[in-house]
C-alpha cells in the first residue's frame, strides 16, 4: 500500500496538545467521535485483550465536577511549576496554556475518559509498561484521527490524582482504571506546525548509553 508520506508526516509532526485554540462554542457531533474511535481501536494492545473503554462526558454538571477535581489536584503544580522558568520561553508558554486549560476545562464540548479494564497489582516498571501500553497507543491514534478531521485534544492526567472522586462522579466501577482525560473541540484554525525539538542524532544511542548515532 502506498501512503502519501507528505500528508502522513504532516499529521504526525503537527498533532499538538491543543489548549488555547480549542473552540468551546462549536458542538462536536457524536458521529465524528465514533469515527475516530473506530480508528483508535485498531491500535495494538497487550495480548490482544482489547480492554479499553471510552467514556464521553457531555453533561455540564459532570464536566464541572471533573474540572473541579482537575483544578484541585493541579493547584500546587501550577503554583510552583513556573519557578525559575524564563518568561517568554517555550516552557513558560506551555505552562500558561496549561493554566488556561485548567481554568476552562468544563467549557470543552466533550471530555473523554479513556479507561482500561483491570487494576495494576504491582507498581514495577514491567507491569506498568504492559498495562498502560495497552491503552496509550489507542489514545494517540484517537488524537491523530481528531487532528485529521479538524479537531483538537490534549492528553491530561492531573485528574487521576483524584481518580476515585472521578469514578464516583461517573459511576466507573472499581475494577476499571482511568488512563487520562482529553478535552475535545474543533480547533481555531488548523495551521499547527512542528514543535522545536532537540536533534534526534543527539538523543539516539547505539549499543550503549550516550554512544550517539551522529
Amino acid at each position: 500500500m502506498d501512503f502519501d508520506l507528505a500528508q502522513t508526516d504532516a499529521l504526525l509532526s503537527t498533532t499538538r496538545a491543543v489548549r488555547k485554540r480549542l473552540d468551546f462554542d462549536r458542538d462536536v457531533p457524536d458521529e465524528v467521535l465514533i469515527e475516530c474511535l473506530r480508528l483508535a481501536v485498531q491500535a495494538p494492545t497487550g495480548s490482544n485483550r482489547q480492554g479499553w473503554r471510552w467514556l464521553m462526558v457531555r453533561d455540564e454538571e459532570k464536566k464541572r465536577g471533573l474540572a473541579e477535581i482537575y483544578r484541585s489536584h493541579g493547584a500546587d503544580y501550577f503554583s510552583t511549576a513556573s519557578d525559575g522558568v524564563d518568561e517568554g520561553s517555550q516552557t513558560a508558554r506551555v505552562l500558561d496554556s496549561a493554566s488556561y486549560l485548567a481554568q476552562n476545562m468544563e467549557k470543552a464540548p466533550v471530555l473523554l475518559i479513556p479507561c482500561i479494564i483491570g487494576r495494576l497489582e504491582s507498581a514495577d516498571v514491567g507491569s506498568m509498561g504492559g498495562f498502560y501500553g495497552s491503552i496509550v497507543p489507542a489514545i494517540w491514534s484517537f488524537q491523530l484521527a481528531l487532528r485529521s478531521r479538524g479537531l483538537g485534544s490534549c492528553y491530561t492526567t492531573i485528574h487521576l490524582h483524584g481518580e476515585a472522586d472521578a469514578a464516583k462522579l461517573l459511576g466507573i466501577p472499581d475494577h476499571v482504571t482511568q488512563a487520562a482525560m482529553l478535552p475535545i473541540a474543533w480547533t481555531k484554525g488548523t495551521d499547527f506546525k512542528p514543535a522545536a525539538r532537540p536533534p534526534v542524532e543527539e538523543i539516539t544511542y547505539v549499543d550503549e548509553w550516550k554512544n550517539t548515532i551522529g
